[in-house]
Order: structure tokens, then C-alpha cells, then sequence
């Protein structure tokens, strides 16, 4: 089996980042009493904190298969650290920039956008690379 030290350290920092997340949320719940939902009234905090989380459940854990799939098949190594350390910052700054009343906020569309476009560009790569490998 090969191993795959660069997923690896991703896959850790970003499990630790989603059980942070996850404990903000989760705490929160404690704190006000609302098992499901935001609460009525809608407890806008909380809604923020469990959106934070989902979000990043939405996107990060495709990338990060992405990134194995890259690893395995001998990808390149730099691409997939450029890859985990922008999707870091990206989500630092969606996590700092979703609020509730403002869809716009510079950390929201960094976090997003960046996001997005990781997942681009991992998905491209590991297409080419299985392509290349499959009719090269």
C-alpha cells in the first residue's frame, strides 16, 4: 500500500477543523436549549454556526478524497499542498464571513469562492491524471 503522507496531514487538520466547528455549533445548542433547528425565534447565532458547518462538510470532504486520488496516482505534490493550504484559508475566511444578513461579506465570498474553485481545479487535475492514465 502506498502511503500518502501530504492527504494525511490534510485529512487530520481539516477533521480537527470540522470537530471545532462542530463543538461551536454543538455547545451553542447546549447553552440555548434548541436540539433541531435555530429556535422561534430564530436564534441567528446558532443558525450562522451550524451553516459554517455544513458548509464546510459540503466541501471539504470531496476534496479531500480529490486529494488521495491525486496522491495515489503520483500527482503532483506541490499542487496538493497549494491545494490543502489555500483551502484552509478559504475556509477561515468563509468561517469569519458568514453572517445572516450579509450575503456579500468579503470572508463569505473569499471562503466560497475559493472553495469552489479548488474543487475545480483537484477534480480537473485528477480527471487529466486519470485520463492520461486510462489513454495515455
Amino acid at each position: 500500500m502506498m502511503p500518502m503522507p501530504v492527504t494525511a496531514l490534510y485529512a487530520g487538520v481539516f477533521a480537527l477543523f470540522a470537530l471545532f466547528l462542530s463543538f461551536k455549533a454543538g455547545s451553542l445548542r447546549g447553552k440555548t436549549g434548541i436540539s433541531i433547528l435555530y429556535g422561534e425565534p430564530v436564534n441567528w447565532e446558532l443558525a450562522e454556526n451550524v451553516r459554517r458547518h455544513q458548509n464546510f462538510l459540503e466541501y471539504v470532504p470531496m476534496i479531500i478524497i480529490l486529494m488521495g486520488v491525486i496522491e495515489l496516482n503520483g500527482g503532483s505534490t506541490m499542487l496538493l499542498h497549494v491545494v490543502g493550504v489555500l483551502l484552509f484559508v478559504s475556509r477561515i475566511a468563509h468561517m469569519l464571513g458568514l453572517h445572516a444578513d450579509n450575503m456579500s461579506h468579503v470572508g463569505r465570498v473569499i471562503g466560497a469562492g475559493g472553495s469552489a474553485l479548488l474543487t475545480l481545479v483537484a477534480g480537473g487535475y485528477a480527471v487529466w491524471i486519470g485520463a492520461g492514465a486510462l489513454f495515455g
